[in-house]
């Protein structure tokens, strides 16, 4: 069929017929995942165009992806995780949902006490397997939403759930027509996708799919899940591994609406960045995200890194409070005990500390020129500078200014005396053979010292 595009003012085919390719044998496409090898990246030079959705959002998968990889969170802490994450998403929603276990006790307190908070955002949802024991749990506790586990890739039709494509889809199928019939808005979670037939499994069920919603009037998300982190951005890259070529496939051949079209993706091959944010270049409404990228193996998306993405694309925050972030952080490493690596972008210790004598001299005269942007503003954490045997007369008088929050007349200028002391003294220590740091500790304690000495 062939309808004119109000978005590309062009007249286009859209509805092709892909039908269920129902295999004989697994296709794992041995000529890219040989096992043995590294995963290898081919090109077919075919490009898709861009097609950001007019509106995208943010999911979180914290207390689901997230708790897959680390000790499980209390009850307790779940609630306070999920009153940061209203805080952050802000009045706009823009992080719209955040899903849930329901397996244990303490998952369904944990969800029935986020649920009593009454916040629009972030919607409880859950997530559970394509099983009816699984369904009865959601339906029982009357959830609006609930993700299932539809793996699409012949790894695991074949050679984990030991089935066909044919038997695997009609499982699937019979799983959101529960959903369906009992109020419930399923979430289809395409695992592997990204070593999966596109045009041979994942299209035709997707078809299905937006034909079953067609006929109940009832929303049918679907979940690109990227679980090996094989997705790539490179242009004209092959499927099943190119990201943009699976949201325009979805977006396009399947016709499913970049509203019902979300990424989850894994950072295995450090992509994991890249690949959300070309989900929502390409036709994904949602990306799924979890705080700090806390999650399976290397982990997911990390949800800090999208809500920066999201404020570069739109040129705003839509009301999300920022600050809330260097919470997070604080929250997870003095009352859960979980060490964010000190380099982490937006939340490590160390993220916007400099050690460079160059680099101070530049902050001291303008932070602009060497801080990202104005993280004291957007997240509460002010450029510092870490003293070493590299931060010059510079890095010391900035960390006394920033330290003391010295401002204007009252700030020392690189040139002062007692800077130039202290600079003889750092100079000392590692003349003398130290490696490390000079701690806030010690140079508070010298700077007293030197002023009391006049």
């Amino acid at each position: 069929m062939f309808e004119f595009s109000s978005k590309t003012n062009l007249f286009e085919k859209r509805a092709q017929d892909y039908i269920l390719k129902d295999v004989a044998s697994p296709e794992l496409y041995r000529d890219l995942f040989s096992y043995e090898q590294v995963p290898r990246v081919a090109f077919n030079y075919r490009m898709v165009p861009p097609n950001m959705p007019s509106e995208i959002w943010i999911t979180d998968t914290t207390f689901r992806d997230g708790q897959q990889s680390i000790t499980p969170y209390t009850a307790d802490q779940i609630v306070q995780i999920y009153d940061y994450l209203h805080r952050l998403s802000g009045p706009s929603g823009v992080i719209r949902q955040s899903e849930f276990f329901v397996y244990t006790k303490k998952d369904r307190e944990a969800l029935d006490r986020c649920l009593e908070r009454g916040y629009e955002f972030p919607e409880v949802t859950s997530w559970i397997r394509a099983s009816k024991r699984d369904f009865e749990l959601v339906r029982e506790l009357g959830l609006k939403e609930t993700g299932i586990l539809v793996s699409c890739s012949d790894y695991h039709i074949f050679l984990k759930m030991k089935m066909t494509r044919r038997e695997a889809m009609d499982h699937y199928l019979g799983i959101v027509r529960d959903c369906i019939e009992h109020g419930i808005r399923p979430r289809c979670h395409f695992e592997d996708i990204t070593r999966a037939d596109i045009y041979g499994f994942v299209i035709p069920f997707a078809m299905e799919l937006m034909a079953l919603m067609e006929e109940t009037g009832i929303p049918i998300k679907i979940r690109a899940c990227d679980t090996m982190g094989y997705g790539v951005t490179y242009p004209g890259s092959t499927l099943p591994r190119c990201v943009q070529g699976v949201i325009y496939g979805l977006n396009h051949f399947a016709d499913v609406p970049s509203s019902l079209i979300e990424w989850h993706g894994h950072n295995d091959f450090y992509k994991a960045v890249s690949n959300a944010s070309y989900a929502w270049l390409y036709g994904a409404s949602g990306v799924n995200c979890s705080l700090f990228g806390i999650g399976e193996r290397t982990g997911n998306t990390p949800l800090e890194a999208m809500v920066f993405e999201y404020a570069q694309f739109r040129g705003s925050f839509d009301g999300m409070d920022t600050t809330v972030i260097t919470e997070l952080a604080e929250y997870y490493e003095k009352e859960l005990g979980i060490e964010i690596p000190p380099m982490t972008p937006f939340v490590g210790k160390n993220f916007n500390v400099t050690r460079a004598g160059i680099h101070a001299d530049g902050l001291q005269k303008d932070e602009e020129i060497y801080n990202i942007f104005d993280t004291g503003k957007l997240l509460n954490r002010p450029p510092r500078i870490a003293v070493s045997n590299t931060s010059g007369t510079a890095g010391i008088a900035h960390w006394i200014n920033s330290f003391y929050g010295l401002k204007d007349r009252d700030s020392y200028d690189k040139k002062h005396p007692l800077v130039e002391r202290m600079k003889h003294w750092v100079d000392t220590q590692y003349d003398d053979g130290r490696v490390t740091v000079i701690s806030d500790q010690e140079l508070e304690e010298v700077f007293m010292r030197l002023l009391d000495e006049g």
